[in-house]
Formats: structure tokens, C-alpha cells, sequence
């Protein structure tokens, strides 16, 4: 199953630069990990930090037969790890957990140079991923089934919860740590094995999430992570019997191709997809906070965040009040390299975000939105793009219709709370909208109103290990997190136990 290869100096290099800052440099990894072991593959394919395009290492590409050998393993694994008391599997939870939280500073550390965002946003997607392991590593205690009242004469009827089998999750670049540990924490604590793909842009926090969980005692082919062509695994992983589940974390188009493939072997499946979230301001805020929380909620993780606000609607007597204030907080970012502690704003993942971004504005320019602020800032390397304020934006515009996963706002006035709302629902996706005002007729107006999966009022920070996060119509399929967390991994059994007669037939 073991390829060899032999290193480059170039590769040697990369690898001996990442691991300079790294207090533990075990949790620098290259291989992928399977069954328990460490995996070869055919080649090796570079990373690069998005803040100056330097190569930081280079990561194994497996070929299809190492990843059917993969699905293999796993599936082996089920028959151990699903028996296995939950306690025990919550023992070992816990210790993955205490593992992380010990290791966030060099995880952290891994995540800005692979990832880009400050050390600060690293930092605390680390503790937020670990929250989840704690929250499912209690949770797998609580996988409880019912008993049903019987309608059938001498007979008990009740359910069981059990785990559906391998569990296949493929988690995107902007949140590398968190993506894989909300879904792997789930399937793990309901009895299921995981086979991770990490995105090509950000393997290391994944193969170092996999260095902590051999240490934390998982049983072999229990916890895995698969490197190498996205698009030959992904088919690998949906084609194959044994794997009965798939999360996913990423594009609708490409949750759309999944959910296509997937279907061919009925798997169950969690779509997390694309967001163009709504930021609704209320007539009776006040604008300064309004647009301070605008602007947290636009450029978090620079704007690469299903959750980011995209269109921002604003009343039309407190427009250009708004705007103003907008324009102040949003001036106060400082881009730069995610390890310098005075950024609070890094680059975008690649070149192909930064000519994205400027096709939006562009776009926008062209058909009448006005630029406050941004844009023509200077910026401190390639794949940085300034934050950028647009005014009088409109439907037709790319800005407001795509989601923009780029530093780029969008605002808009309004007069009538009725036609935002409907504004606000003309779009295909359905994940997170915010409201900031305190009329709570008009919050409830807009709470029952939205058709969105998550609903924020006057607080940016929605998520977190007790809530279902998900979305609606092309925003994805099913729940992560919560009590709901194990319903993308499991199955509901239903038993009925019926009385025999006895032998006299009484």
C-alpha cells in the first residue's frame, strides 16, 4: 500500500521552513494517514501561503487503488468501533479533544501559514472545532431510542439509534480545522468510522488533526484522512458500497454534482453550501453599531464565509449616515500576514479570489453602484484585495446575486420592511440572514419571514456546538451540530416484540 519516494531538496526546504515556527513539529505532516498508519502516495503536490506565494510543503497524492484500499479499512473498522461501549468512545473523544486544545498555538500557527487569516481567527476556529468534540464526545452517551405506545395487541414497540456505517466528509479551505471536527466528532461518537478529504489548498490542518488522533488512541481504520485529486477521490468515495454516508462542506455547484454521484448508491447524505446572506438594518438603530456589526459580519475571514453578509439593506433616512459609518469601521482593517499581530485581515486563498473580486466590482461599477471606499487601496502582496464599500447596488448587479466570498460589501436602501424581506428571499440560497433593530414586531416580522436555515438578531456570532447550523433551498441538506448532529449519521431502527402464545394457546 506504501509508495516510496524520495524527497527533494526543495521539498526539504518547505518542510524544514514550516516546521521552524512549530513548538511540536510531529504535527508537521506530509502523508496521509490510513489505518492507522501513515501513507505514501504517487507524487507530491505543493502548498502555498496565500500572504506571498511561498511553497510552505508539500503533501502525498494517492492514487484510486490506495483510496478503495482506504474505504476498505474503514469499513472493517465499523465492526470494532461501532460495538464498542459509547463511554469508551467518548473517553477517546475527549482525549482527541484535550489533545487540540493543548496544541492550538502551533495548530493555529499551521492554519495562517496554509490558510492566510490572522492568528487571532486560527486561534479561535481552533477552540470552536475543539468545542464540537467535547459537545459529541458527551453527546455519545445520550443516543438514546424511544418506546412508541402499541397499537398492536400483546406487543412492545420501541426504536434504536445506530451508526449508518463509513462516513465519507470532504471540508473546504476557509475553515480547515472546524469543518473537519464538527462532522468528524458527530459521526465518531454515534459508532461511525471517517474518511476525510481536505481541500488541496489547506491539508496540513487536517494530517495534523490526524497525528492527534492516533495519539489520542483511536482504534486503526477508525480515523482517516485521504490526500490527493479532489475530483477522482470524491468519485471514489460516492461510487463505493461501503461508504454510507457523505458530508459535505463547500459550493452548490459542486454539492449538486455530489448529490448526482451519490445517488447512483443511496447514500445519506449533509450539504453545507453556498450562503448570500442578507444583513437587514432596522429604522429604530442606531447606524454606528449597525455598521460596525455589518463589517464584522462582511469581512470575517475576509470575506470567505458562507455566513458573510452580502447585502446589506439600509432605511432610506439613514443611508448615507450608514454609509459613513461603514466606510469609518471598515478603514480600520489592517491587511497583512496572518502571523503579524497587528493584521486583522489576511489574504484571499488564491489569484483566482482576487480576479473574481475584481470582476464584482467591476461589474457593479459598470451598472451604476458607487464606490465609497476600498478598492484603490494599496495592498501588501498578490492575493490581497482591499476591503471594498459599494453603494446603491441593485439586483442585477454580480455583487448582489452571487455569493462574493471576497471582502466586497454591497448596500442598498429601503423604504418598506415587507419588500426587503421579499428581497431578501429572491435568491436560491437559503443559509444565514442577520437583523439588527429592536421594534420586536419587525424582528418577528423578519424572524418568520426570511427563509433562511439561521436567522441572527443584533448578534454576529450565531454558531457554535449546541446549535443545528444549516441552510435551505440551495444552501444544503440536513443539520450539523446540536442534538440533530447525529441524524446525518445514523439510522432509526424500529422494533416490534411480539408475545408468543403459549403452548396451550392461551
Amino acid at each position: 500500500m506504501t509508495v516510496v519516494h524520495r524527497f527533494h531538496a526543495e521539498e526539504l526546504k518547505a518542510s524544514h521552513d514550516m516546521m521552524a515556527i512549530m513548538e511540536d513539529v510531529r504535527l508537521v505532516r506530509s502523508l496521509a494517514y490510513i489505518n492507522g498508519k501513515w501513507v505514501t502516495g504517487e507524487h507530491f503536490h505543493p502548498v502555498e501561503n496565500p500572504a506571498d506565494g511561498a511553497v510552505i510543503g508539500y503533501f502525498t497524492q494517492l492514487s484510486q487503488q490506495q483510496i478503495e484500499q482506504a474505504i476498505i479499512k474503514a469499513d472493517a473498522a465499523f465492526r470494532r468501533w461501532r460495538k464498542m461501549q459509547a463511554e469508551t468512545r467518548s473517553e477517546i473523544l475527549m482525549r482527541w479533544h484535550d489533545l487540540i486544545v493543548q496544541s492550538k498555538q502551533d495548530l493555529a500557527r499551521l492554519m495562517v501559514m496554509e490558510q492566510g487569516k490572522t492568528v487571532n481567527d486560527a486561534l479561535g476556529e481552533i477552540e470552536y472545532g475543539a468545542s464540537f468534540i467535547r459537545w459529541f464526545a458527551e453527546e455519545a452517551r445520550r443516543s438514546y431510542g424511544e418506546t412508541i405506545p402499541s397499537h398492536i395487541p400483546n406487543a412492545q414497540l420501541s426504536t434504536i439509534r445506530e451508526p449508518i456505517g463509513v462516513a465519507a466528509l470532504i471540508t473546504p479551505w476557509n475553515f480547515p480545522n472546524a469543518m473537519i471536527t464538527r462532522k468528524a466528532a458527530a459521526a465518531l461518537a454515534v459508532g461511525c468510522p471517517v474518511l476525510i478529504k481536505p481541500a488541496s489548498e489547506t491539508p496540513f490542518s487536517a494530517l495534523a488533526l490526524a497525528e492527534l488522533a492516533d495519539r489520542a488512541g483511536f482504534p486503526p481504520g477508525t480515523f482517516n484522512v485521504v490526500t490527493g485529486e479532489a475530483e477522482m477521490i470524491s468519485q471514489a468515495l460516492c461510487a463505493s458500497e461501503k461508504v454510507k454516508a457523505l458530508s459535505f462542506t463547500g459550493s452548490t455547484r459542486v454539492g449538486k454534482m455530489l448529490l448526482r454521484d451519490a445517488a447512483q448508491t443511496v447514500k445519506k447524505c449533509s450539504m453545507e453550501l453556498g450562503g448570500n446572506a442578507p444583513f437587514i438594518v432596522l429604522p429604530d438603530m442606531d447606524m454606528s453599531l449597525a455598521a460596525k456589526a455589518a463589517v464584522d459580519a462582511k469581512f470575517q475571514t475576509a470575506g470567505q464565509d458562507c455566513l458573510a453578509a452580502n447585502r446589506i439593506f439600509v432605511p432610506q433616512q439613514h443611508y448615507e449616515i450608514f454609509l459613513e459609518a461603514f466606510a469609518h469601521e471598515m478603514n480600520q482593517i489592517v491587511l497583512g500576514n496572518g502571523l503579524d499581530a497587528r493584521t486583522t485581515m489576511g489574504p484571499l486563498i488564491n489569484r483566482a479570489a482576487v480576479h473574481k473580486a475584481h470582476n464584482l466590482v467591476r461589474d457593479a461599477l459598470d451598472k451604476g453602484a458607487r464606490l465609497v471606499a476600498g478598492y484603490h487601496r494599496s495592498v501588501p502582496g498578490e492575493n490581497f484585495f482591499a476591503p471594498t464599500l459599494l453603494a446603491d447596488v441593485t439586483a442585477e448587479m454580480a455583487v448582489y446575486r452571487q455569493e462574493n466570498f471576497c471582502p466586497v460589501a454591497g448596500v442598498l436602501p429601503y423604504q418598506d420592511l415587507d419588500a426587503v424581506i421579499e428581497m431578501s428571499n429572491d435568491t436560491e440560497y437559503g443559509l444565514a440572514a442577520y437583523v439588527y433593530g429592536h421594534n420586536i414586531h419587525q424582528i418577528w416580522q423578519c424572524m418568520r419571514g426570511l427563509e433562511f436555515g439561521m436567522v441572527s438578531i443584533n448578534s454576529v456570532k450565531m454558531t457554535g456546538h449546541p446549535i443545528p447550523f444549516g441552510g435551505v433551498k440551495q444552501s444544503g441538506l440536513g443539520r450539523e451540530g446540536g442534538v440533530h448532529g447525529f441524524e446525518e449519521y445514523s439510522e432509526i431502527k424500529y422494533c416490534c416484540l411480539g408475545a408468543l402464545p403459549t403452548a396451550s394457546g392461551s
